[in-house]
């Protein structure tokens, strides 16, 4: 089986030598995703999720998989009292499928960064 590389077109791609997700077979596994978005990122936690949720449905999309086929999803978070606020926006986009699901409180390489979502999921 081949692997194929999906990317977002951020230059960090090419510099932390990473892609945005691998396909390999019937997988698709998507890194760590932050709320930037052409170089910009929200203050707000929920606008931050929103956004890491709209980069991943997209990487997704390109390896012929979605939202709908996630089974783990691993959530950081830089405050626990984001939590509920993270939890609702994961249970919007994922209330029908329910993948698995591991949240953790820690640090994020930029400070302004606030929530950071990784997925693994099947495809279709």
């Amino acid at each position: 089986m081949s692997r194929q590389l999906i990317s977002s077109g951020s230059p960090f791609e090419e510099v932390a030598g990473y892609s945005r997700a691998v396909v390999d077979g019937r997988w698709v596994f998507v890194a760590g995703t932050s709320g930037f978005a052409q170089g910009q990122i929200a203050d707000s936690v929920e606008d931050q999720a929103e956004q890491a949720f709209a980069t991943i449905a997209a990487a997704l999309k390109q390896a012929g998989s979605s939202l709908a086929d996630v089974v783990r999803v691993r959530v950081l978070i830089t405050d626990a009292q984001d939590f509920d606020k993270v939890a609702r926006i994961c249970g919007k986009h994922f209330k029908g499928i329910r993948p698995a699901n591991t949240t953790m409180v820690c640090g994020l390489v930029d400070p302004r960064m606030k929530v950071e979502i990784e997925v693994t999921a099947r495809k279709g």
